[in-house]
């Protein structure tokens, strides 16, 4: 049964996960909550981030031999409910970790937070309001 205490997994796939765990570790500020330990022939790279102890986590995942090219459109979406205006000095760090700040394609999104596009182009919105 799916409920309040189910574990969510997104998975996303990414061109440099180096790239991509800055902009979600040192930008955002989520934590490294497992990574592959070495380069395995056949098998995925990849590093899951998210909040410590949190009921979800990112996935983000690299096939050197066969990458997967990641084709984000302006309407995928990781959006994070702040409950207040996002800092600028957050905007700030997300952009010096690899991240665009990027005009949201639906205009609900610039009137209520900032869109920043994370190294592989998947848009990740800093929301003022809150959910539920």
């Amino acid at each position: 049964m799916i409920d309040s205490r189910t574990h969510i997994r997104v998975a996303r796939p990414s061109l440099d996960l180096r790239a991509a765990e800055r902009f979600y570790v040192y930008g955002l500020g989520l934590d490294i909550l497992w990574r592959t330990p070495e380069r395995v022939s056949g098998e995925h790279d990849l590093v899951m981030v998210g909040p410590a102890g949190g009921g979800w986590h990112f996935e983000l995942t690299h096939d050197p031999e066969n990458p997967v090219a990641p084709a984000p459109t302006v309407d995928d979406l990781f959006v994070v409910y702040l409950g207040q205006t996002p800092d600028e000095a957050l905007v700030q760090r997300l952009v010096e970790h690899g991240g665009t700040r990027v005009e949201s394609h639906n205009p609900y999104w610039d009137e209520h937070g900032v869109t920043i596009a994370d190294p592989d182009g998947y848009r990740l919105v800093l929301c003022s309001r809150t959910w539920g």
